[in-house]
């Protein structure tokens, strides 16, 4: 089997923004709309996505194309070029056409955040995601969920998705009481709410961690954590280092690191993910 037939096929679809709303003061939940929706159909809710920002002045979403005889991407000229950002994708409804994906809006800082404030229905985006279904974890007794605002939506896909004969403990850390959600799950999960005014400068989702006490074996068990650079680190390596944890009983994945644009952090992350 060649290299193109064994890896899945990559959807692309230009979307546009139907609708929006704000879920707390700093999460906007962004509901797109196309034809193309129905592509995704197989695609898992809470898997990452890539979104494509058009340039300021463009209406269109210029897509990248890969050559596969050289192996390469082709990029559209720098004027049309769309800013790349991974997101995850909340949810789909295939009869309405409609996929939803949820942003932190913490400013126009970054392109991601300043798009879904200042979108407005019409606006076009560019949504590209494998195709094919993952799981996003596997059969266990008992799951540790540990998030900042930037992993709620994967960790609420879990949490949806979870059976009503799993436990488990859920942190979330966010900036105030105003910024908590409701999540919805058929397991048995203890969802604890911490709360910090600026995340990155603490080490709460860590401190949680360490306090929790954890099943011992054989009762089977599964992490996932999600949040920023430095708090999946110190997480990781406790729960690997010191309580024993293997590779295949903990999932950790860097969003975002503290201080650094999203471009300068991806080297760390992608590290701390295969870590």
């Amino acid at each position: 089997m060649s290299e193109q037939q064994s890896k899945p096929a990559v959807i692309q679809a230009e979307l546009i923004l139907k609708y929006k709303k704000y879920i707390n003061p700093h999460y906007i939940r962004v509901t797109l709309t196309g034809d193309d929706v129905p592509k995704f159909a197989e695609v898992t809710v809470g898997v990452n996505n890539k979104i494509f920002i058009p340039p300021a002045g463009v209406e269109q979403v210029y897509f990248p194309e890969f050559d596969y005889e050289k192996g390469t991407w082709n990029h559209p000229p720098e004027a049309l070029r769309p800013i790349v950002r991974t997101y995850t994708h909340r949810g789909i409804d295939l009869e309405r056409k409609e996929m939803i994906i949820d942003f932190v809006a913490h400013g126009d800082q970054g392109p991601a955040s300043a798009w879904a404030i200042n979108a407005r229905p019409g606006d076009k985006l560019g949504v590209a995601m494998k195709a094919k279904t993952s799981h996003l974890f596997p059969e266990a007794d008992w799951y540790l969920l540990v998030a900042d605002a930037t992993g709620i939506p994967v960790i609420a896909a879990i949490l949806e998705q979870l059976p009503a004969t799993a436990s488990g403990v859920v942190f979330i850390e966010v900036h105030d009481k105003a910024e908590e959600q409701d999540l919805s799950t058929k397991a048995d999960m203890q969802i604890n709410w911490l709360h910090h005014p600026n995340p990155g400068e603490n080490t709460v989702l860590y401190d949680a961690v360490r306090e929790l006490i954890l099943p011992e074996l054989p009762t089977t068990r599964f992490g996932y954590v999600a949040a920023e650079y430095n708090a999946v680190r110190d997480v990781r390596q406790y729960l690997r280092k010191e309580r024993g944890w293997t590779l295949n009983e903990l999932y950790a994945y860097a969003y975002w690191t503290y201080g650094i644009t999203e471009d300068g952090s991806v080297q760390s992350r992608q590290q701390e993910q295969k870590s």
